[in-house]
């Protein structure tokens, strides 16, 4: 765009949008074929003294001035080009930092998987640290595809960072080969592996299908649905009314009896038991399914 004509006959250089020359007596609200958005933003720039702004009116002053300010001119320029700039933090060390971290809480990674870092947002600048930034996760229970990393610098200057870590990738997980009925026990039969992508499965999903089995769905579970732990619970090893082995060790000694449960009992879970031959009622604990050990007080 050619030059536009000022105010006074003075020229303003306007090439989109940037301002190569422009007096800084010009009117504040606009000059002729000039925004008021364009001579704002002109002004902000001449403040900042830029050697090739001040050339215009430079030459108009008289000769034996001019040499004088042009020599002032070039020593700020090369001084502010001399200026050291500010030493930042490095965004990829900090990454390498949450991922090393990272792998010593998350479980080792297949061939298919990897880790990402971040993404840390682009205008977080910090000032490089004089000495390592430590990393550290907190103690609180974390999923096992992804954990919070705080990196912290003590400075000086000190500063603390948030990085989180995902595990990316696919991985083999446990389905439903089939529709499971609410209530029902898992067997081997009703469960298939797949690969799945990582970033779609629910929490808390169950990588080996060893660990369904034997557990009861808590609600209906659809064909090819995924195994959390949220649709299953632990199946009852003892039930009420059933009839169950009462094993009691005394001295190294294992005796076996009859027994009836007086409850309902997980693996590990206490529950009341009456001896069939006695008659009386002790306290067991069931180990296995229809067994439970008696605890002598």
């Amino acid at each position: 765009m050619p030059p536009a004509a000022g105010h006074g006959g003075r020229q303003v250089g306007v090439q989109q949008g940037a301002i190569l020359c422009l007096s800084r007596r010009a009117p504040r609200r606009y000059r002729s074929g000039v925004s008021y958005t364009t001579v704002e933003r002109a002004r902000q720039r001449w403040d900042r003294w830029h050697a090739a702004c001040l050339l215009c009116p430079i030459l108009r002053q008289p000769p034996k001035y001019r040499r004088a300010t042009l020599l002032l001119v070039a020593c700020l320029s090369r001084a502010q080009a001399a200026a050291p700039a500010a030493v930042l933090q490095d965004v990829g060390d900090l990454n390498a930092l949450a991922t090393a971290e990272a792998a010593r809480h998350l479980p080792p990674l297949t061939d298919k998987q990897r880790f990402a870092a971040g993404p840390i947002p682009p205008h977080i600048q910090l000032a490089r640290c004089p000495e390592t930034p430590k990393p550290s996760v907190g103690p609180a229970p974390h999923m096992n595809d992804r954990v919070l990393v705080e990196i912290r610098c003590q400075g000086p200057p000190a500063w603390h960072l948030y990085v989180p870590v995902r595990i990316v990738g696919t991985t083999m997980v446990a389905v439903a080969a089939r529709a499971i009925v609410a209530g029902s026990v898992l067997t081997a039969n009703d469960l298939r592996v797949e690969q799945h992508d990582m970033t779609e499965l629910p929490p808390g999903y169950l990588d080996d299908p060893a660990i369904a089995v034997g557990r009861t769905a808590a609600r209906p579970i659809s064909g090819g649905a995924v195994l959390s732990n949220q649709l299953l619970v632990a199946s009852k090893a003892v039930q009420r009314g059933q009839t169950v082995t009462l094993v009691a060790d005394a001295g190294g000694m294992s005796v076996r009896m009859a027994g009836r449960a007086l409850g309902d009992a997980m693996v590990n879970q206490r529950v009341r038991v009456q001896n069939l031959s006695s008659g009386k009622v002790v306290e067991g604990i069931a180990r296995s399914e229809q067994v439970v050990e008696i605890i002598f007080q």
